[in-house]
């Protein structure tokens, strides 16, 4: 590779890098917008660009609402702190860890205890229902973890939630505990964050009624879920690109540092 070759790719892993931290910087301060933190506690991840041994985590004790692009530690996949200040969460590496490591894929690992998913994850029958089309979209996508076991201080755990999980699954429901969500990108992770804590609701909100379920007939469902993967793209992108450049608009004008 001769030295040109090699200072543009130099410049094109630090404009990915940035832009990395800039949009899992958003999504923090987003989940704060949006009542899906705890304090300082969950974790949301994401591996970083063209690196398969590290992804970019907080540092511990810092409000997801104080969340900057240039806070963010890189932790290595042993749990070694590579760049930045602060210490990693323990539970957070060890879950994030492994999910990184085994699916790669899932290069944006969010969990939360987010309130409607995680009342859902309590129920002895957690199992998101086809009852209307926010609820269908999510019918494949989603695994049960139905054993909770304890706090995560052992990357096992981490392998044995990725072994739930699967590669073919994007959304982990951990029973007595909360949920994970994991996209190829932040903005497709933090979509369906987004729309799973709306599901959720929704389902608890008809659930509470206490009148019975108008379940969606399965040949509806198929043809509603072959019409979600097969269904238009706007300006060649997924919705799931313009749903968080608009989220990212409204932050620009309300909370502009989380870029910094």
């Amino acid at each position: 590779m001769s030295l040109v070759e090699m200072r543009r790719t130099g410049e094109a892993r630090d404009v990915a890098e940035r832009q990395a931290r800039v949009d899992l910087a958003a999504a923090h301060r987003l989940a704060v917008m949006h009542g899906f933190s705890e304090g300082i506690f969950n974790h949301l991840t994401l591996a970083v660009p063209g690196r398969d041994d590290r992804y970019y985590q907080i540092p511990f004790g810092l409000h997801w609402a104080e969340v900057t692009a240039s806070c963010l530690l890189e932790v290595g996949y042993d749990g070694e702190v590579l760049s930045g200040e602060g210490e990693a969460e323990r539970s957070g590496f060890c879950i994030h860890a492994p999910i990184h490591r085994l699916l790669p894929q899932h290069a944006c690992a969010l969990h939360t205890h987010m309130p409607f998913a995680s009342a859902l994850a309590r129920l002895a029958e957690p199992r998101v229902l086809p009852i209307g089309q926010t609820e269908i979209g999510f019918l494949e996508a989603i695994a049960y973890d139905d054993d909770y076991s304890g706090i995560a201080y052992d990357p096992a755990e981490g392998e044995r939630l990725a072994g739930v999980l699967g590669p073919d699954r994007s959304v982990l429901v951990m029973a007595n505990h909360g949920v994970l969500v994991c996209g190829g990108t932040v903005a497709e992770a933090y979509d369906r964050l987004y729309y799973l804590e709306r599901a959720c609701q929704v389902q608890l909100y008809a659930m509470w009624t206490g009148r019975p379920l108008k379940e969606v007939p399965p040949p509806v469902v198929a043809r509603t879920l072959q019409q979600g993967a097969t269904g238009p793209s706007y300006g060649g992108k997924p919705a799931c690109e313009h749903h968080f450049a608009a989220l990212k608009r409204l932050l620009n004008k309300s909370e502009p540092d989380y870029a910094a």
